[in-house]
């Protein structure tokens, strides 16, 4: 048991940070897409996460949660390194929830301003949380290829946070919405998939660590499934997007299934690469992991709250399921 503890969270805490990038990654996309709307798909595009949005980001708090709990050591080392676009996440966190409210409770005059910030504070968060996980990639260095790496993948995760957000609105919205929904999502996969491509590419380079798992044998052979699947999915996709007829027919989910299965297969690429490190090069999550008794006590209450979470958030998505109605707060 003293073995299996560590992995037992850190595998908790990487499926509650796999969660947070899909499920907050949709509504962060549409953030960034409402400049694009008018003003009666503005409101349009909010009901469509407003059920959703704050539960949302219950995994990242669950994910940051158990590595504090079950990692210490790593935390401490991880939010010191990260200190500065952490804060600049938690302004843009911020920001998005104050314009959510504020958009239409401060009337129209300031409608405008307020879907501008609500932009600005999507468009912060998913560039920071891109910085961070370029940065925790290549072991929180300080090279100059580290911050290029970085500096990569912050452009890179909003393009796939877009994409998330596009396909959202192929579920959810109806009429001249779906119609530009669709063509958002056509003109951003192209981007996402040229940007998913280069950090294919640069993640072996800017570690050595990761480029010895990926190209040995038989791990290199172990890991071909996880690029076929996310060239399958990306390729069906594209044949969906081309497809109106289906998408109006409702099976825009099929788009947005897709989007989660590549996130799915990068997370486990990811997982496996870093393994057994928490801070590649650094810190094992063994070496970094509480003492067995204290997890122990904490897996109860891990026990607990991770299915409440669950079942909250499978019934959320089924009482609001369907088509999105504008917003009314009479």
């Amino acid at each position: 048991m003293e073995f299996w503890l560590p992995i037992i969270f850190v595998s908790v805490m990487g499926i509650a940070l796999l969660a947070y990038v899909i499920l907050d990654g949709y509504d962060l996309g549409i953030g960034m897409l409402l400049p694009l709307a008018n003003e009666k798909e503005k409101d349009s595009m909010i009901a469509a996460i407003g059920p959703f949005w704050d539960a949302n980001e219950t995994w990242i708090v669950l994910g940051i949660g158990v590595l504090l709990i079950a990692f210490p050591q790593a935390h401490g080392i991880v939010l010191t390194s990260l200190y500065i676009p952490v804060t600049i996440m938690l302004f843009g966190l911020i920001l998005r929830g104050v314009a959510f409210d504020f958009r239409v409770k401060a009337g129209d005059n300031k409608r405008k301003l307020w879907n501008q910030l609500f932009f600005v504070g999507s468009l912060t968060a998913s560039v920071a949380q891109g910085w961070m996980l370029g940065d925790y990639i290549t072991g929180l260095g300080d090279g100059l290829i580290n911050t290029l790496f970085a500096l990569l993948i912050a452009i890179t995760l909003p393009a796939l946070y877009v994409m998330l957000g596009a396909s959202w609105l192929l579920i959810k919205s109806s009429d001249e919405l779906l119609n530009k929904a669709v063509r958002w999502a056509r003109v951003a996969l192209l981007p996402m998939g040229i940007a998913l491509l280069l950090v294919s590419i640069a993640t072996p380079i800017v570690s050595t660590e990761i480029a010895e798992k990926w190209f040995t044998l038989p791990n290199a052979i172990g890991l071909l499934p996880i690029p076929l699947t996310c060239g399958f999915c990306f390729l069906g996709i594209g044949w969906m997007l081309g497809r109106n007829d289906l998408i109006h027919d409702g099976h825009g989910w099929v788009v947005f299934a897709g989007l989660a299965i590549i996130c799915l297969m990068a997370a486990l690429g990811l997982a496996y690469s870093i393994y057994p490190w928490i801070i590649l090069g650094q810190l094992t999550i063994f070496e970094s992991a509480s003492a067995t008794a204290s997890l122990e006590f904490a897996l109860v209450g891990v026990l607990l709250t991770v299915p409440m979470i669950v079942a909250y958030t499978i019934f959320v998505y089924w009482i609001f399921r369907g088509k999105a109605q504008g917003l009314s707060y009479e």
